[in-house]
């Protein structure tokens, strides 16, 4: 049955009110005393003694296989190593909040990195590789499959640690360590949607293959949330403009682009209902199967408002070190290049505060590109103006 509005929303005839969402339970940000006033950094409560020499390890092109240097890549280049561009890692970089809360993470806990032998999956220009070095690691190997590996080998060496840290360009899952054991991973691979193209699977191998009994990896802790929102100026900007192009009915692209999900910043004022967690990951003990997930969720309304569909933020904390700290990439928090990824629906829902929409969603890797994630919301509501109990499909690409 698809979603029937009755008339504009205003079920106790008052003005609707933007109260700012709170977290979700255990979920309140914590700013340490002397840190800048930052919402999106906050604090939850919650080796080897070989020497080993640096070794260019770089893997070799397999016959016929170009390996094309970062300086000399073309546009179809680009395509197949997107992270090969230097755009996307200085958009990460000057993520402040990710970024920030990194180097926290690592250089106000030396005492963990002295002397310890640290693996860095998916090192990109390799920033966390270098706080790993200027923390006191004893040495660290930095891995990326991408050609912007050669760059961070120039890097590495301009700023004095070509000593300290080993550059492997390869697939984690492919190459060989000159050690059996690491004391620690960093690593920053949450995507979109925490899981879009998401090198998660990459650092559970790593975990298994190569880290310590009772080993530190950075961070440990992540979780997804979802929200209601209103947000109809924007849909109507992206979507209902299909209806009448230069006077033609383009309504079968609307169809399709209503199906992919879109990553944006929200503005706070614009969530409707309570933030429930939908997915939570111990690093240290969840497994691949984990990340394809099923959860039910339950969202009240704080208002009177229109529900045009559902935002999603994650959190991240690094728990194992002395003052445990983390990030979110919450609407009501400061911009990261993550922003917030939200399921726009096709027909409006209203809602009386309240009220709850109720239901589950799915989330899994595309089978024909892993890199995707396919999303699936089953959406049942019953309230005094709209109902609604449909099943939609949503492709992150």
């Amino acid at each position: 049955m698809e979603t029937t509005s009755k008339r504009p929303v205003d079920c106790e005839g008052e003005a609707a009110s933007n109260k700012r969402p709170a977290l979700a339970n255990n979920h309140a940000v914590i700013v340490p005393d002397g840190a800048d006033r930052d919402e999106s950094v906050h604090h939850v409560p919650l080796g080897s003694d070989e020497v080993v020499t640096t070794a260019d390890l770089n893997r070799t092109p397999k016959p016929g296989e170009e390996d094309v240097s970062a300086e000399d890549r073309t546009s179809k280049d680009y395509y197949f190593d997107s992270y090969a561009h230097h755009a996307i890692h200085e958009e990460m970089l000057k993520d402040d909040v990710r970024t920030k809360t990194y180097q926290m993470a690592i250089m106000d806990n030396k005492h963990l990195f002295q002397d310890k032998i640290i693996l860095d999956v998916g090192c990109g220009t390799g920033i966390l590789s270098m706080f790993a070095a200027q923390a006191g690691a004893k040495h660290v190997y930095a891995v990326d499959c991408s050609s912007i590996i050669d760059q961070a080998r120039k890097i590495v060496e301009r700023n004095g640690f070509a000593d300290k840290i080993t550059l492997i360009k390869g697939k984690v899952e492919e190459i060989d360590l000159p050690v059996d054991h690491v004391d620690i991973i960093v690593s920053e691979w949450m995507g979109y949607m925490l899981l879009y193209e998401s090198m998660l699977d990459t650092v559970i191998y790593a975990r298994d293959r190569w880290l310590i009994p009772n080993g530190i990896i950075f961070p440990d802790k992540a979780v997804l949330f979802m929200a209601g929102v209103e947000d109809g100026s924007v849909k109507r900007e992206r979507f209902d403009y299909w209806h009448d192009v230069y006077g033609f009915d383009m309504t079968p692209i609307k169809e399709i682009a209503i199906t992919e999900p879109v990553v944006d910043v929200i503005d706070p004022k614009a969530i409707v209902t309570n933030a429930v967690p939908i997915l939570r990951l111990d690093i240290l003990t969840c497994k691949k199967e984990d990340l394809e997930f099923t959860a039910k969720f339950r969202l009240q309304a704080h208002r009177d408002d229109y529900i045009h569909g559902f935002v999603t933020y994650f959190e991240c904390a690094f728990s194992q070190i002395h003052k445990p700290i983390g990030f979110t990439t919450a609407p009501f928090a400061r911009y990261t290049h993550w922003k917030q990824t939200i399921l726009y629906l096709e027909d409006t829902i209203t809602v009386c505060a309240g009220e709850s929409c109720e239901g589950e969603i799915s989330c899994q890797p595309n089978r024909r590109n892993p890199r995707d994630l396919d999303i699936g919301l089953n959406l049942r509501f019953k309230g005094r103006y709209s109902n609604c109990d449909k099943s939609i499909k949503f492709r992150l690409r």
